[in-house]
């Protein structure tokens, strides 16, 4: 089917707040420096319900969701050097050019190259590559993978070992790779340290998993539902507390606990009111808080300038500061030697028909 429009079935999203429909699509083939992936697993995150409900400032609509992928690449456009129909993939959010001032420096994975049509729902030429009933539909963060095949930028692609099982994989096109990234790239978690972790879903669990890996020695976990406590300790929590369970604020029952504050604090769930929290619990002198969840649209954090002043340091992550064209492959080694768990975040497998029950379950705390 090189070169051919093909159909195949897809999850739109046709207006913000509704299910999403499964219909039939029309693929447009891969124009330059473009491929079409044939999607084998896809995730669905947080992220994407954000953007369904209407909470997404970019948010467009009709779309197709979906950035948590994996697959066998189709075909490829012209000008496709790196990449062959066959090859192993996982599609990215986060593309690496590799040649923008972005890329070239060390101290950031946000490669600009085709952010300003991404950020519009479109490929890199300002269209886009699916119709359904005559209408145009838009593509999602650059991935689309709500869909059986879709059509990617070349440099938003990441090519993995084959031997992959790419239905617990998929999961490092987002939260796995967010959320231990937050730990050992971002706030560069060191041997012997005390961290907080508030929220204890994917992106939380692989904060903790990120933080045991970089020899953290005590690691709190930090969320209303007690029912996560005991899968949070099996990636590496130490201990887990319930805010609801304290008489005063969180941060300050947390510096009691941790005689001044802990050195590393992690804040994974998109609640403003939660990041003060996650910065104010950290220890002065030298403290560090990353904000790694997702805000609504127009939300602001505040905290007091002596927070600051006094030594601590807040910070932001996108995709765990991993460049990822390079990095993602090695996520996938790191798992395929056991180094990160990555099965143990596979709670449930559904068909592609029940997506909206996977949401369902997702909202519900009852699947990671």
């Amino acid at each position: 089917m090189a070169n051919q429009v093909m159909k195949c079935k897809a999850a739109v999203a046709w207006e913000a707040g509704k299910p999403l429909s499964i219909e039939e699509i029309e693929v447009a083939p891969p124009k330059a420096h473009e491929v079409r992936i044939k999607i084998i697993a896809t995730a669905v995150c947080h992220t994407d319900a954000y953007t369904l409900r209407g909470a997404d400032p970019e948010g467009c609509f009709p779309v197709i969701l979906g950035h948590e992928g994996a697959g066998i690449e189709e075909s490829v456009g012209e000008g496709v050097t790196k990449l062959k129909a066959g090859d192993t993939v996982i599609p990215l959010y986060i593309p690496q050019y590799g040649e923008c001032e972005f890329c070239l420096n060390p101290k950031t994975n946000l490669c600009q190259k085709i952010r300003v049509t991404q950020g519009k729902d479109l490929m890199p030429d300002g269209t886009s590559r699916f119709t359904c009933k005559g209408k145009t539909i838009l593509h999602y963060m650059g991935t689309s993978t709500f869909s059986e095949y879709t059509v990617v930028a070349d440099i938003s692609v990441a090519k993995i070992d084959p031997l992959a099982p790419l239905d617990k994989l998929c999961l490092l096109g987002c939260g796995i790779s967010a959320g231990d990234g937050a730990a050992v790239n971002t706030a560069k978690v060191e041997p012997g340290s005390v961290c907080a972790v508030f929220g204890l879903g994917g992106v939380g669990l692989a904060v903790i998993m990120g933080c045991k890996v970089a020899g953290a020695s005590r690691t709190i976990g930090v969320d209303i539902n007690k029912d996560k406590f005991a899968r949070a300790k099996e990636f590496g929590a130490t201990e887990c507390i319930n805010p609801q369970g304290f008489s005063k604020p969180i941060q300050e029952g947390l510096i009691e606990m941790t005689d001044g504050g802990v050195d590393y604090s992690f804040e994974c769930i998109g609640n403003v009111k939660v990041m003060r929290a996650a910065l104010e619990a950290y220890h002065k002198g030298w403290g560090i808080s990353v904000v790694v969840g997702v805000a609504a649209s127009g939300e602001e954090i505040a905290t007091r300038p002596f927070q600051l002043v006094t030594g601590r340091t807040w910070k932001g992550t996108a995709f765990g500061g991993w460049k990822s064209v390079e990095s993602v492959p090695k996520l996938v080694s790191e798992y395929m030697s056991k180094k990160i768990k990555v099965d143990e975040f596979v709670t449930h497998n559904l068909s592609f028909d029940e997506i909206n029950k996977a949401f369902q379950l997702m909202h519900s705390g009852k699947s990671i």
